[in-house]
């Protein structure tokens, strides 16, 4: 009988970030409890990957030696002075389209003034909130050469402008485009990433997204969680009557025959629950159709004005909402009754000058925050590391409350928990590994991740080293 051979062996590192012991998810005050293993004297951490791109076991370097005398490893890494930690989650992206924006980017650029304040802005009020290290202190006040994104959409921009530019795009071309991005995800430490469709907004476009994320499941090293979006904003030339009408009709039939058949592979259903797309009554229809298609309910939410998506939740049981820029007390209290994860995406806020969602409150009445980029023609990153540095300034969150929003709460924004999101024995062997001497400088770092983040792995497999 030969010796027990495993895949990888990671060894010497100064931390091993675990996350959490068993947890699905961290909520509330939990998420605070961020599980760290830190060498001891001369006796670093070490990680074992099976065969099977699984977790084995996560110890010191002198309890795995012992463990695992005499076995083969197809690969060795030396972390000595690195810190190994969970692949980073993506739990909000919007990757596949074609056709940039950086016009309206530039529509928006209006001035911007600060001034002293309460850092509370009304429902509706101009005031923008600006939270520094929980602190609230100054609001700032965007003049009238910035235009609004719900202004451009009216005008035929935004989403429009990307559905136009999608439509005409062939697969391969769209294909091409969501390479490279996720690929530049793939090196700023993001493993596992929520992808959607929503671009389309008729059946033919929509399952073209959808195909491009299913090769790109299959081409590429990133982990892809699919999320179809058909509800993303009424098509022209159509009421949101006729528009939900051809959503259960017509796509979502056309798309569960293509998940019978295994073509696609997808995990959850979004609307946009919002002023101008999808009103609560819509969005509840759409959402519990997809539900008998076995999908997730993760939608987006109380973004732009307030819509009681978040008390929708509730009544949904759904997994999760997004944005939440404009939720309300009574919301946070369903969300939190319900265990509904609020998926928050700062760049979104910062980019838009949306009011930033209470992220401080929502924790201390116990909900659990999971983390996204948003990445979207209209929010430009596709960085999760950047994501983490604004959550912590931005929304006052701590830096284990930020990782904890990126591993294992993202992970259970996608029904993932149990097999992702943390350093567990028998989770899937997603992984990074970070040149500094503590895991905090992945967050206290702004910019220029591809120098810290010196190997990527996933499911035990080397996918990218820095090349310096």
């Amino acid at each position: 009988m030969g010796l027990p051979s495993f895949n990888l062996l990671i060894k010497n590192a100064t931390q091993a970030v675990v996350v959490c012991k068993g947890d699905k998810v961290m909520a509330g005050e939990d998420q605070k409890k961020l599980v760290v293993l830190q060498r001891e004297e001369n006796d670093g951490l070490s990680v074992v990957c099976g065969q099977d791109g699984n977790i084995e076991d996560v110890d010191y370097d002198s309890v795995i030696q012992a463990k695992y005398n005499g076995a083969t490893f197809n690969k060795v890494i030396d972390a000595t002075d690195q810190v190994v930690m969970p692949g980073l989650i993506d739990g909000h992206t919007h990757p596949v389209w074609a056709g940039d924006r950086v016009h309206e980017f530039a529509m928006k650029c209006g001035k911007t003034t600060f001034s002293k304040g309460s850092g509370v802005s009304p429902p509706g009020s101009p005031k923008k909130q600006c939270c520094f290290n929980g602190l609230s202190s100054y609001i700032a006040r965007p003049k009238l050469d910035g235009k609004k994104y719900m202004d451009i959409h009216k005008q035929g921009g935004g989403i429009h402008f990307t559905v136009e530019k999608t439509r005409a795009a062939s697969e391969d071309e769209l294909y091409q485009l969501l390479r490279v991005r996720l690929m530049s995800m793939l090196r700023a430490g993001t493993t596992l990433a929520e992808c959607k469709s929503g671009y389309g907004l008729n059946c033919e476009t929509e399952i073209k997204m959808l195909r491009v994320l299913e090769r790109a499941r299959e081409e590429l090293p990133i982990e892809i969680s699919s999320t179809y979006c058909g509800a993303h904003a009424v098509p022209k030339g159509m009421s949101e009557a006729d528009a939900v009408k051809d959503i259960m009709d017509v796509q979502l039939p056309a798309i569960k025959e293509m998940m019978d058949k295994k073509l696609l592979n997808l995990d959850s259903i979004d609307v946009f629950c919002e002023a101008g797309a999808f009103g609560v009554e819509s969005t509840w229809r759409i959402l519990c159709a997809g539900e008998k298609m076995g999908l997730l309910k993760n939608y987006h939410g109380d973004e732009l004005t307030p819509m009681q998506a978040a008390e929708l939740a509730e009544e949904l049981g759904a997994t999760a909402v997004s944005h939440l820029e404009e939720i309300s007390t009574s919301g946070i209290e369903a969300m939190s009754r319900s265990g509904t994860i609020a998926v928050l995406c700062p760049t979104t806020a910062y980019a838009l000058k949306l009011n930033i969602p209470p992220a401080r409150k929502m924790i201390n009445e116990g909900l659990a925050i999971a983390l996204g980029s948003d990445f979207n023609p209209n929010v430009h990153c596709l960085s999760m590391p950047m994501v983490l540095h604004k959550a912590c300034v931005m929304l006052g969150m701590t830096m284990p409350e930020a990782l904890v929003g990126a591993t294992i709460n993202a992970a259970a924004s996608l029904g993932k928990s149990k097999t992702h999101g943390s350093l567990e024995k028998g989770k899937v062997a997603n992984m990074i590994i970070i040149d500094a001497p503590r895991w905090e400088h992945l967050i206290y770092q702004y910019g220029c991740h591809d120098q810290m983040i010196k190997h990527v792995i996933v499911k035990g497999n080397l996918v990218h080293t820095r090349p310096f």
